[in-house]
Parts: C-alpha cells; sequence; structure tokens
C-alpha cells in the first residue's frame, strides 16, 4: 500500500483483499483476472495466515492486480487492532486533516483574490 509521501504497507501470503468502490465492495482472491479499480474511503480488508483479519481506513485511491501482487494507492490510511479503535483513530485523523485542508485552501483564496485586486489595479493604472 502506497501514500504519497512512502509506503504504508508491504505484505506477502495475502489470501484476499475486500476494498470498496464506488459500485460497493470489491474481494480479490489468488486466481483473479488482472484489474484495477477505483477506490472510496472506506474500510479495506485483508488476509494472511499470520495476521487473520485486518482492517484499514483508506482515502480514496487506486487497486491494482498485476499477477499475484496487489498494489494499493491512497491519499491516506491508517491501521487499527479492531474496528472500534480503527473508528476512533479515523475520527481524530482524517477530522483533524480536513480542517487542515480547509485552512489551506481559505489562505490560498485570499491569496488569489488579494492578487486578483492588485492585478485588476495594475491594469487600471497603465
Amino acid at each position: 500500500m502506497l501514500l504519497p509521501y512512502g509506503v504504508f504497507l508491504e505484505k506477502a501470503e495475502v489470501s484476499r483483499v475486500v476494498a470498496e468502490t464506488r459500485d460497493g465492495s470489491f474481494g480479490i482472491l489468488p486466481h483473479r483476472l488482472d484489474c484495477v479499480a477505483a477506490l472510496v474511503p472506506g474500510i479495506l480488508i485483508y488476509v494472511t495466515e499470520a495476521d487473520g483479519t485486518v482492517y484499514l481506513a483508506v482515502d480514496e485511491g487506486v487497486l491494482a492486480k498485476a499477477g499475484a501482487d496487489v498494489y494499493v494507492s491512497v491519499r491516506r490510511a491508517i491501521g487499527g487492532p479492531s474496528l472500534a479503535e480503527l473508528h476512533d483513530a479515523v475520527k481524530r485523523e482524517f477530522l483533524t486533516v480536513d480542517e487542515q485542508e480547509r485552512d489551506v485552501r481559505v489562505a490560498v483564496a485570499k491569496m488569489e483574490s488579494g492578487l486578483i485586486s492588485r492585478f485588476a489595479e495594475f491594469q487600471h493604472e497603465r
């Protein structure tokens, strides 16, 4: 699983992967044909013999299966030992990031507005 800033997770011997797409849950077993799917924010599940069933909260992204390999690239991901703890972690992490993104968007909008008004003043001075 890849994030914009690095590798979040690399697992071998995964027997099953289930992810969320716009059309619902999308499952991958070892002998499934190669495919690509657009992921929506939700829970990604994978199963290994060593770890059992593992739940990850993921943001939007892409899943690609090529041969025996499954690649997942998402904007954000969080793991948790249980669904309840994962839910709490998602609320804390994703909501904080959403607030930060909103603050950045407001700052950029103010900068753009200031630039446009200065450009308009410059045009009137000519």
